[in-house]
């Protein structure tokens, strides 16, 4: 029943997209919707860039779960990528030609879970100890992390005055993620992203359902003083859930400079935090179910663009579509979680 009105919402928006489309081009949107396939998947090179947008979704999601289960509203995950990415991207510039490879790039893993893990825990603290907003708390850390890499490119910029860093060690691919596969194969430079979200997501969901951790964040967000009252350390509990969360958040920044965009600036979150607790809300936090989610969100913006694009509309008109089916499918969540029922009026 649950995923019918899914399916029901889907096609709704839809529709209504082809309506708007047709409003504003006047061309079929049958022939709009194949432009969509193919600004997706419509050679192997979008493919795979689709399944690389889609794995860094799905990862900031993982991220942000296991917080939202506990009801600590991570907002900050933007702050998070990008302490991540700017800790990934200062080893890729200092270290680069003094680690090896695989030592390099364990390094920047590790480090950029660091960095998002402390960039969490500085929330969560006050939280724990004096009971902050954690939205507000979260939410202005991202522009304190904005900030900060602000700051980092006038150091890095490349060339000089150019306000900008370019790609990092674009000639000898120091802390570049390994290719896997032959030359030819168009995901070959995604492949090592995509078994790193593969690992990171099974672990969470085993210890959000399988571990005695786990159970304590689902009973602290049920209620924290039933959680008292059954012997669990609420702010341990708060703490440790916020220093995963925002490592996993971290290691999404570490994902997008090391096996992506190979550079930094204020936009390579690029809204993904934000889009990340849409998904992680749709899937009912079920880290398993984020990856069709993702999947749909991301073909469904990937194939808006070439719709602007091959149409000569504002970049501006894939947003809208995008925005009309998150509308439906958000909408659709009342009927998920609430019952309609229609009953006569009593005659008095």
């Amino acid at each position: 029943m649950i995923t019918a009105i899914h399916l029901a919402a889907l096609a709704l928006a839809l529709i209504v997209c082809a309506l708007v489309i047709v409003m504003v081009t006047g061309v079929n949107p049958l022939g709009v919707y194949a432009a969509v396939w193919g600004g997706a998947v419509g050679n192997a090179r979008r493919f795979w860039v689709t399944i690389r947008e889609t794995v860094i979704l799905m990862l900031i999601a993982v991220g942000l779960t296991p917080a939202f289960r506990m009801r600590f509203w991570n907002i900050g995950a933007e702050g998070q990528i990008l302490m991540g990415g700017m800790t990934s991207a200062a080893l890729m510039i200092y270290c680069g030609d003094k680690l090896p490879g695989f030592i390099l790039i364990t390094a920047m893993l590790i480090c950029s879970m660091a960095a998002g893990m402390i960039w969490g825990l500085i929330p969560a603290w006050f939280k724990a100890k004096y009971n902050t907003n954690e939205t507000l708390f979260t939410l202005m850390m991202n522009y304190v992390a904005m900030q900060l890499v602000t700051f980092a490119i006038c150091f890095w910029e490349n060339p000089k005055g150019s306000n900008t860093i370019g790609t990092i060690n674009q000639k000898t691919h120091y802390g570049w993620f390994p290719a896997i596969g032959a030359e030819k194969f168009a995901g070959r430079q995604y492949l090592f992203s995509c078994f790193i979200v593969a690992v990171v997501t099974l672990a969470v969901f085993f210890y959000l359902r399988r571990s005695k951790q786990g159970f304590e964040i689902s009973v602290v967000g049920s209620s924290q003083n039933t959680a008292r009252y059954a012997g669990i350390n609420v702010k341990t509990v708060i703490l440790r859930t916020m220093a995963i969360s925002g490592a996993i958040c971290g290691l999404a920044g570490a994902v997008i400079v090391g096996g992506s965009s190979h550079t930094l600036s204020t936009s390579t979150a690029n809204g993904r935090g934000f889009t990340a607790i849409i998904v992680a809300w749709m899937s009912n936090f079920n880290p398993l179910f984020m990856l069709l989610i993702s999947l749909l969100l991301i073909f469904m913006q990937q194939g808006s663009i070439q719709i602007a694009s091959q149409y000569k509309l504002n970049e501006s008109f894939s947003d809208i579509i995008i925005g009309i089916i998150l509308f439906f499918l958000i909408g659709c969540e009342f009927f998920v979680r609430y019952k309609l029922e229609f009953r006569k009026k009593e005659e008095s």
